[in-house]
């Protein structure tokens, strides 16, 4: 028997990755080479648009535990521990949902389940080969050693992905060894915290605000109030001396005192573990050369890697990997991909990845240590009160700004972007855009008075969901979204002329394989 696809790793990447599949009809296994998920504290949320695209697909509400839609950050985030003030902003891409990366695992894996997914729990690939149909993974399970074969293989097996490195795709990149992370969940004076700010109000030194990294000219610190746990400190320092001796918190409290020149008591935290207690030596920023070969793909870290200074880009990256290459995978699976699908993952994704590291290595030098560094930033904070600077920034840090090549001319500043989110006032109801996206589908939305290019459009019912809708703006009066919510076509006619039916034709044709254009009535 072969297995559509095989996907190596069972962390968040690889679980959306399985339930994107799912959703467009086809048969992923998921190997995982941990037997139970992992207690490790790693990431502490999701940041920026991928918790408007969880929220897309139904999860967000199961992720934070609350009914309410996402709420952008309208008043403060940083940038290389420098202030951004987003009350500047019309609209705010800044969008956090905090909650720990094993809550992310848990609600992806019962979502994979619901849908039907396979998951091997402590089954590792060691060994891959591939022809022109099908790839064959050796897999090393509790029972013993077998194989798989499958039309596809994805490794979301992170950053020392065996599965990267089985195809033979180098890792180039940058490793920066003169950086030291400690961190540890600690218990801080009850009465240093501002009840009504959330801010750290640290003796001899002052106010450090919730969350949000701070720069001295000895290192950086940070103070996290996650809800549901103990505070996470993060101190970091450069060229620190090598040692071998196990983390604790009073090597925490001695680096607190060199990079912000006071002491601040910290206490073991309360409750029930995991708990954070580690040093992190080093960091790398790291893109592959490629993201597939043959029939093998690479999303997540397995991908790209980031520095710890570019504001936590890992979940934001990856998850959004997996859903842009779900919908594509099963179209080549089902035979209506159109010519270059596959082949659009890579340019899309590498583009985004590279801007990450862009991003990555500005902050890296904007938050070193030295005098000369501090005039830069002085400098560049004058520059951060300006509001487009700000808007491109956040943009940037949210990964918002990602514009694809939709094959043909860009008639509407839409078009290339991820949808926006609109109330959408159908015959049946008033709806978010977001309750419309679930099934991970192509969507056109008729935004017309007359609701005409429904009936115009509605011989291709089966290949795209089509909703009638008003909305409150004029414009767009039209719009077609791939399943990723990225608009492939879109138009502010009151009503679409032949030249934007054939133009919407071919971009039905570019992305979903649809022959016939539509004729107009």
């Amino acid at each position: 028997m072969i297995t559509d696809v095989v996907i190596s790793g069972g962390g968040p990447n690889g679980l959306m990755l399985a339930c994107e599949l799912s959703l467009a009809g086809a048969r992923p296994v998921v190997l995982e080479r941990l037997p139970e998920p992992s207690e490790e504290p790693k990431a502490n949320g999701l940041l920026g648009q991928v918790v408007k695209m969880v929220d897309r697909r139904g999860l967000h509400e199961r992720l934070s535990g609350s009914p309410e839609q996402p709420q952008p950050n309208s008043a403060y985030f940083m940038f290389a521990a420098m202030g951004l003030d987003l009350s500047l902003l019309e609209d705010s891409p800044i969008y956090a949902l905090p909650v720990p990366q094993r809550r992310i695992v848990q609600v992806l894996q019962e979502r994979a389940l619901e849908l039907g997914v396979e998951i091997r729990r402590g089954h590792e690939v060691v060994g891959l080969s591939q022809d022109d149909d099908t790839v064959t993974t050796e897999v090393a399970g509790p029972d013993g050693a077998y194989r798989l074969r499958a039309r596809y293989l994805v490794g979301a097996d992170g950053a020392h992905s065996v599965t990267r490195k089985l195809s033979g795709i180098d890792f180039p990149g940058v490793t920066y060894d003169r950086m030291t992370l400690r961190s540890a969940h600690a218990t801080v004076p009850a009465k240093w915290v501002d009840p009504a700010t959330g801010a750290l109000n640290v003796p001899g030194y002052g106010a450090v605000l919730p969350f949000l990294p701070h720069r001295t000219e000895h290192g950086g610190f940070s103070y996290a109030p996650l809800p549901g746990h103990p505070p996470l400190v993060n101190v970091t320092e450069w060229d620190q001396p090598e040692t071998d001796a196990p983390m604790s918190l009073d090597e925490l409290r001695a680096s607190i005192r060199r990079v912000l020149g006071v002491d601040v008591p910290l206490d073991p935290p309360g409750g029930e573990g995991p708990h954070v207690l580690r040093r992190l030596t080093g960091g790398n920023t790291r893109v592959a050369e490629r993201f597939s070969d043959g029939r093998v793909f690479l999303i997540g870290d397995a991908a790209h890697v980031f520095a710890a200074t570019a504001g936590g880009p890992g979940l934001n990256l990856g998850l959004q990997d997996a859903i842009n290459l779900g919908w594509k995978l099963a179209a080549e699976l089902r035979g209506s991909a159109p010519p270059g699908l596959l082949d659009s993952y890579e340019n899309e994704r590498r583009a985004v990845a590279r801007r990450m590291v862009m991003n990555a290595q500005a902050q890296s030098v904007l938050i070193a240590p030295g005098s000369d560094v501090t005039g830069l930033r002085e400098l560049f904070t004058e520059l951060l009160r300006d509001r487009n600077t700000v808007q491109r920034l956040a943009e940037l840090t949210a990964g918002a700004d990602a514009r694809y090549d939709m094959g043909g001319p860009d008639t509407h500043p839409l078009v290339g972007r991820f949808a926006p989110d609109m109330e959408l006032h159908t015959p049946n109801g008033t709806v978010r855009l977001a309750e419309l996206t679930r099934t991970a589908r192509p969507l056109l939305l008729d935004l017309t008075e007359d609701a005409s290019l429904a009936a115009t459009l509605s011989e291709w019912h089966d290949q795209v969901d089509i909703v009638t809708a008003r909305i409150q703006t004029p414009t767009p009066t039209a719009l077609l979204l791939r399943p990723d919510c990225y608009v492939a076509w879109a138009s502010a006619s009151p009503q679409p002329d032949s030249a934007e039916l054939e133009a919407l034709g071919r971009t039905m044709q570019r992305w979903f394989g649809v022959i016939d254009p539509p004729a107009p009535k």
